[in-house]
């Protein structure tokens, strides 16, 4: 009897031990094999990101020198302005609005700033936050207005497009160039980087925002607040989110970001002009667009709008390197990739429904 007893007990250890061992293989065998699952949510980021590999390698290809680190800062270098265009227009996109002032907005800092330093003399100390508080105010105004007054954005963001740009026309109906060195010096200089090759103060005052735009699309009240917003402004209300206060401050942030812009271009010009940037409101659109953002609001990101720009950047320097096209097929490009966009993002949001309605 106790050996039988001695021989069930043991048995019984066995097994049990047995099935630990079992248990603690599966649980390690979880832990070394983890699922790796895909978000739909970044398919659009990352087709950007592919669109922009396959430009850029199709280039090194097709053309000698085309692949170099120079070339690629190159696209920074020339674009720096309407990166922080397009950042602005990041957030109001975002919101589910639109803004259509921003290019007159730079040509009128570019026309203030020149005037004032110029023919006024006043310092770039004082001239540079001035025009950057002109632009906020300005974005500040049609904010106001759309809010409160519950005009379309579209509607808003037009007057002020005309009516920055007929403020130009006043200012001078010439071009005002700029000989103040400190101008001068800013335009000139190039900022040594790696393995001989240079940036400018615009790339480092578009990165710089780039980084801050990233911090407070993902790591504020605010920015969480814009997608809110964007996915639908009445779920936003009921949850108790400050609504109209953060819309009012979204084309106070395009505001600023168009001036900054109008900095940099003033920088990149030595001049004032009231035809400056001349369509840049639609560069800006399509960088955003292009870069993954839905036109309807609620999703992007400042990272995808970045690369759209980089793709601006890489079709300009590919019809400059091929030679014998003319410069409005940049125009033509960006059209077709802009409509390829829209009708990719109304596949993906058809999808992102199904998906929903599944669930």
């Amino acid at each position: 009897m106790s050996d039988t007893a001695a021989g069930t007990r043991s048995d019984t250890v066995a097994t049990a031990m047995g099935d630990t061992a079992a248990g603690a293989r599966s649980d390690t065998a979880a832990v070394t094999r983890p699922s790796i699952r895909f978000d739909r949510r970044h398919l659009p980021l990352a087709v950007t990101i592919g669109l922009f590999v396959v430009m850029f390698g199709a280039g090194s290809i097709l053309f000698d020198g085309f692949f170099s680190l120079q070339v690629f800062l190159n696209f920074f270098i020339d674009n720096a302005f309407l990166a922080i265009t397009a950042i602005g227009m990041t957030f109001v996109i975002l919101s589910g609005g639109i803004d259509l002032s921003v290019g007159s907005v730079i040509a009128l800092t570019t026309m203030v700033s020149a005037s004032l330093v110029e023919k006024h003399g006043y310092s770039p100390s004082v001239v540079i936050p001035l025009v950057l508080a002109m632009g906020a105010g300005i974005g500040l105004v049609m904010g106001v207005v759309i809010q409160y007054f519950e005009v379309q954005a579209f509607i808003v963001t037009l007057a002020g497009m005309f009516l920055a740009r007929g403020l130009c026309y006043l200012i001078s109906i010439d071009s005002i160039t700029i000989t103040h060195p400190f101008y001068v010096d800013v335009s000139s200089r190039r900022i040594p980087f790696l393995f001989d090759t240079s940036i400018t103060w615009n790339v480092i005052i578009a990165l710089t925002l780039f980084a801050a735009a990233v911090y407070l699309a993902h790591y504020t009240r605010f920015g969480r607040t814009v997608y809110a917003i964007g996915g639908s402004e009445q779920s936003a209300m009921l949850m108790g989110l400050p609504v109209p206060r953060t819309k009012v401050l979204v084309y106070t942030l395009s505001g600023f970001c168009s001036a900054l812009a109008g900095v940099a271009f003033t920088f990149y010009m030595v001049s004032g002009y009231a035809l400056h940037a001349g369509g840049m409101e639609m560069d800006a659109i399509a960088a955003v667009v292009i870069g993954g953002t839905l036109l309807t609001g609620g999703f992007g990101t400042v990272f995808g709008t970045l690369f759209g720009v980089l793709i601006l950047g890489t079709i300009q320097t590919l019809i400059t390197f091929e030679g014998t096209l003319s410069s409005w097929w940049t125009k033509i490009v960006v059209g077709l990739l802009l409509l390829v966009s829209c009708l990719f993002q109304r596949l993906f949001d058809r999808r992102s429904l199904g998906v929903k309605r599944e669930g």
